[in-house]
């Protein structure tokens, strides 16, 4: 089991940034990865960023230049750098662990964190 708490949401105007965090009930290494999602009403849960659990990370495309995925390994966090925010990434933001137990990849998600980009 992984339990995960999103952190960081709110109201930002166009070109701010924000910084997200997610914390993980255990060490980062045995969790194969984590990545943060987003959805909008009407829409699929989309892929934003996702770092392995041996630090590679890849990005979608419309955040790539603007966003950071990293990690605090002491701490069991993982963060979501946005910079130059644009009304278009407004969503709720998904915290999201992969972990292979045995031979089956469970996956986890945290309770989500809105984020609204406005002026």
């Amino acid at each position: 089991q992984v339990q995960l708490v999103e952190s960081g949401g709110g109201l930002v105007q166009p070109g701010g940034s924000l910084r997200l965090s997610c914390a993980a009930s255990r060490g980062l290494f045995s969790i194969n990865a984590m990545g943060w999602y987003r959805q909008v009403p009407g829409k699929e849960r989309e892929l934003v960023a996702r770092i392995s659990s041996g630090g590679s990370t890849n990005y979608a495309d419309f955040v790539k230049g603007r966003f950071t995925i990293s990690r605090d390994i002491t701490k069991n966090t993982v963060y979501l750098q946005m910079n130059s925010l644009k009304p278009e990434d407004t969503a709720v933001y998904y915290c999201g662990a992969d972990r292979l137990s045995g031979t089956t990849m469970y996956h986890y998600w945290g309770q989500g964190t809105q984020v609204t980009v406005s002026s």
